[in-house]
This record gives C-alpha cells, sequence and structure tokens, in this order.
C-alpha cells in the first residue's frame, strides 16, 4: 500500500469557487479578460454530431505551461488531486488538462508539447515542495495584504512566478511579462498590474543578494521555525526529525525530500519481458538509466519517464514504476513458488504483483483492500501483468477476516497504512496534508490491523509487517509493542533476504532516503513459534548481533521450549 505506482487514478472534484482577494465577501467573477489573441471554438458533444451551445475561447498570448499548472495546482491545493497524477499520456488528466483550464480560467491555450509537459511537471512539483518558502517571500513583498486573503488563483500565479525566478533561475523578464499576461487574462487587469509590481521587486532583491529570508538562530523553536520556512517543510517534522536524527541529519533529509525525484522501472517477469528487454527499450528511446545495485529486475531513471509512458511500455504491461525500496521489501518477504500468500493492505498493488509474478504461476496471492475502487485497479492491472491466474482479490477490511481459517498463509505481509514520511520526495504534497495529530490516529490503526495479520498466519509462518514511513514510533515501536502483545512471535533477521547496508541493528530492514537514495521504508520479518517468556523477545530486541541468536538457538513449536 505504502509505494507510489503509477496508473490511472479517478479524476479529483473541482476546485471550490476562490474567495475574493479583498475583505468583501462577494465570489470573484472569473473570468475577466482585456486582451490576448481570444478564438471561438465550437465544440460538439461527444458521440454525437450536435453542436454544443457554448464555444470554447482560445487564448493563444498566454503561456499553456503556466495555465495548466495554475490550474494543476489549484486541483492538488483544493481538490484534493495528487502532484503525481499521470496516466498513459502523461497530461495528468490526459484529455480532461485544457477541460479544467476552460472550466477554471474561462479559455482554452494551446495543447502543451513534449517540452511544455516537462515544465509543467517541474513547476507544479517544485511549486508544491517550496510552498512554505515561497509564501514567506510573498507575504514579505506583498506588505499591503495577507496572502491567506489573497485569491487563491492569484496566489498560485505568484507562487509560480516565484519559483521561476528563486528555483528555476528562468529569464526574469519572461517570467514577469507572461505571468503577468496570465493574471490579465484569467482574472482582471488589476491583478495582472500586482503580479508585475510584486515580481519586479523579487527580481531585484534576487539580483542583490537580499532575499528576506530567517536566520537559524534563537532557541529550539525558533530555529526549527526558521529551518521549516528555508527547507519548506512543517515546523512539527522539522522538530520531530531533529529530535529523532540531529539538526544536521534533519536538514539532509530535508535537502533531498526536496530534489528532483529519481524513479525505478521494474521489468515484468511474468509477461516474459526480462531486465535486458528493458535496458534495450531505454537504449531504442534515448532514456538514460542505471542497472539496480540491489535487485535483477530494475533499472533506474532520473529523466525520462515521459517517454516510458509515451511508448506505452506501462499501457502494455512490460515494466511497472515501483521504487527499490518496495522491491527490497518483498525481498524481505522472499515469495517461493508453492506458497500462500496474503497482503493485507494490497491496494494499488506494486507489492501484490512482484510477489505474484515470483510465484512463476505456482500458488496463491490474496489480494486484501478496503477500498473497492483501488481493489478494481488492481485486479486490471492483475490482468495486465499476466498474473491474474496467482491473485485473488478480496474486498474487506482486514480487521473483519480474522475468522476466516481458509485464509491461514504461509506468508502474510502488512503493508500498513502510514504517514509516508519516507516518499516525500515523489509525494510533494504529502507534507502538507499530515499533521502532527495524525501520528497517534496511524500508530492505532497499525496496532489493530497487526493483531489482526498475526491471525492469518500458519503454525510457523511468517508475518512481514512494513511501512513507507521513516518514523521510529511507525516502526521499530510498532514491532516491539506487538511481540508484548503477541510471546508467540519473534524476529527474523532480514540479512538473508536484503543486502547488509540495510539491515539494522535489531534485525529489520530500512532504507535512509539520504544514504541509499531511495524511498525510505521499514520492514520487520516475524515467524510463529515459541519462546520462553516475554523477556525473551524484549532483549533480543536490543542486541546487536541477531544473527548470533539465530545460531545458537532453536525454537520449536512443538516442545513450546527454547533448546540449544
Amino acid at each position: 500500500m505504502a509505494q507510489v505506482l503509477y496508473m490511472a487514478l479517478p479524476v479529483p472534484a473541482k476546485p471550490r469557487k476562490p474567495a475574493s482577494w479583498s475583505s468583501s465577501s462577494k465570489p470573484l467573477k472569473l473570468p475577466r479578460r482585456t486582451r490576448g489573441t481570444n478564438t471561438s471554438i465550437p465544440t460538439t458533444a461527444k458521440g454525437s454530431g450536435k453542436r454544443l451551445l457554448k464555444t470554447q475561447k482560445l487564448n493563444l498570448e498566454v503561456s499553456p505551461h503556466r495555465a495548466v499548472s495554475a490550474v494543476r495546482l489549484m486541483r492538488i491545493e483544493f481538490g484534493g488531486a495528487f502532484a503525481d497524477l499521470l496516466n498513459e499520456k502523461g497530461k495528468g488528466s490526459g484529455e480532461n488538462e485544457m477541460g479544467y483550464v476552460q472550466r477554471t480560467l474561462g479559455f482554452r491555450t494551446r495543447e502543451l508539447n513534449h517540452h511544455d509537459l516537462r515544465l509543467v511537471t517541474d513547476i507544479v512539483g517544485g511549486t508544491i515542495r517550496w510552498r512554505r518558502y515561497l509564501d514567506h517571500l510573498i507575504n514579505s513583498l506583498c506588505l499591503e495584504k495577507d496572502i491567506s486573503s489573497m485569491e487563491p488563483l492569484l496566489l498560485q500565479i505568484l507562487r509560480i512566478g516565484f519559483y521561476e525566478v528563486v528555483k528555476l533561475d528562468m529569464p526574469p523578464y519572461a517570467v514577469v511579462d507572461e505571468n503577468v499576461e496570465l493574471a490579465k487574462v484569467a482574472l482582471r487587469p488589476g491583478a495582472g498590474n500586482m503580479v508585475n509590481g510584486i515580481l519586479r521587486k523579487l527580481v531585484v532583491l534576487k539580483e542583490n543578494g537580499t532575499l528576506p529570508l530567517p536566520k537559524v538562530e534563537g532557541d529550539d523553536r525558533a530555529q526549527a521555525r526558521a529551518l521549516a520556512t528555508l527547507h519548506s517543510h512543517p515546523v512539527w517534522m522539522v522538530r520531530r526529525w531533529t529530535k529523532y536524527l540531529g539538526q544536521e541529519e534533519a536538514i539532509k533529509l530535508m535537502i533531498w525530500n526536496n530534489s528532483e525525484p529519481s524513479f525505478s522501472l521494474r521489468a515484468n517477469r511474468a509477461s516474459g519481458f526480462s531486465r535486458d528487454d528493458l535496458v534495450a527499450q531505454l537504449n531504442a528511446l534515448k532514456v538514460p538509466h542505471k542497472l539496480s545495485l540491489h535487485l535483477d529486475e530494475f533499472i533506474r531513471i532520473k529523466t525520462g519517464l515521459q517517454i516510458v509512458i509515451h511508448a506505452g511500455l506501462l499501457k502494455k504491461g512490460l515494466c511497472s514504476v515501483q521504487d527499490e525500496s518496495a522491491g527490497l521489501v518483498v525481498s524481505v518477504v522472499d515469495p517461493q513458488p508453492g506458497e500462500t500468500i496474503v497482503d493485507g493492505c494490497a491496494a494499488p498493488g506494486g507489492k501484490t504483483l512482484y510477489m505474484a509474478s515470483l510465484l512463476s504461476g505456482q500458488g496463491k496471492v490474496f489480494a486484501v483492500d478496503v477500498n473497492s475502487g483501488r481493489l478494481r485497479i488492481l485486479k486490471e492491472a492483475a490482468k495486465l501483468h499476466q498474473v491474474d491466474g496467482v491473485i485473488t482479490a478480496i474486498h474487506a477490511d482486514l480487521r473483519t477476516l480474522t475468522d476466516n481459517g481458509q485464509l491461514k498463509s504461509d506468508k502474510v505481509l502488512l503493508d500498513a497504512p502510514c504517514s509516508g514520511l519516507g516518499v516525500l520526495s515523489k509525494r510533494a504534497d504529502l507534507r502538507w496534508n499530515r499533521k502532527l495529530e495524525d501520528m497517534e490516529e496511524l500508530t492505532k490503526l497499525q496496532d489493530e490491523l497487526l493483531d489482526a495479520a498475526s491471525k492469518l498466519v500458519k503454525p510457523g509462518g511468517v508475518l512481514v509487517y512494513s511501512t513507507c514511513s521513516i518514523d521510529p514510533e511507525e516502526n521499530d515501536d510498532r514491532v516491539a509493542a506487538f511481540l508484548v502483545r503477541h510471546p508467540d512471535f519473534h524476529i527474523d533477521p532480514v540479512d538473508r533476504y536484503v543486502p547488509p547496508d540495510f539491515v539494522t541493528s535489531s534485525g529489520f530492514f530500512f532504507s535512509n532516503p539520504v544514504k541509499h537514495s531511495l524511498d525510505g521504508s521499514f520492514a520487520a520479518r516475524l515467524w510463529e513459534g515459541y519462546c520462553t517468556s516475554r523477556t525473551d523477545i524484549l532483549i533480543s530486541l536490543h542486541i546487536k548481533d541477531l544473527n548470533e541468536i539465530v545460531s545458537k538457538f532453536y525454537f520449536t513449536r512443538n516442545s513450546g521450549r527454547m533448546m540449544n
């Protein structure tokens, strides 16, 4: 559940109507066009030859990538869309993209070309990552108004302009002129004048090296606030990471989260498509790539994902976008042909599909998920990847399946719902959607799901608990609490399944974004058997070399005792 999987997603709701920039409660009238080349384009209803009464206005002077970026940012902030929303065409909502522009701005621009699409991806992702930083600068330069009362569309246009000037180093004259034009056409002339004045002021400050940024000084709280602004993260995250990692490592982590994400492709062996085949395809498409150092089916790419999508490799089921950290979690599960495996929170299905492919057509994966829509996508992906013969989808809450004896399996993977703090580089919007209060709710849910998952493990079987979080409260602490509640489970060190660089002192798998240049993730492998006491379990959590425990002792369920 924790990994990011690229496939068609439900289109989010239309953004709410923006509030007025002034203190008046009157709604903003969008749009008021005063200039630009507008051409009326008659449209027809889909599937019919009837002409609609309304026409669509085509504006050829407004920068298309800025218009689309502004609308997509509105959708993400107010409509619940994701910054990484992609389909096989790599256009977010595909053919509907200009429809959103038309409904939000009142006009259409020319269609996006590949260069425009790349700019949209860079601007939207970067603007979301640097939102707190950008808002600080906008607030500092917009002295007359607090941006909290600003029209949402105007704020998005300013964010785009500030990001282009400060982070992308685009030519200032182009940034100013084109964002001013967008504000005038989509809003009104006065909005364009305001954008013009603020952006010109920003350009001067940047050229002089005098941007109004906070200094990291004062007590811990003051330093955390300054770092949160400089590195554009919520203050609670900065304080939490400083507590667990120290300030220096916390800064490194935030720098990683703000960097351009890289992606990994997994060749689908079930369809007879090897990594060598994928390499040949990438070479033909001239997409730069590197072989994974850790997994045989994986390839890393820094750029060119749009090219891969357009070439249809994902749509044909030849490969999928999946981070190596997710693949290493599957390595911890170690699926073997003939085994039965329960994936307790399966959707959207990246790990499910990978596990199924490793069964070589022998065995069964029960994919359980509470979300019927996401489960339907998983079933379609399973068919596409030619592993539907070994996957059985079950629409249910895992916590209600504990009395189902038919699901007792050799292995159970619980890829639990989590904060996602390990994937903030790819999920740029997630940092603004998480609150500190979420952590308590999540850890409670994780405990409940772990208890439920444990009841589906056959005697002597394996339970793997994983997250895409780097937070110890969601990882090590959940395992420790579970072992106290369930003395019949104990730690099976993962050093037999993943490279030693990923193995913690407690025998768990952990990928560190800064250290490994992968998404942050965690996995604990627990096997069902008897120990002499709960004390043995708690001691084992703090012994550095768990291999010594495994080699020295043999646990047996039949005798219920620990033997040399």
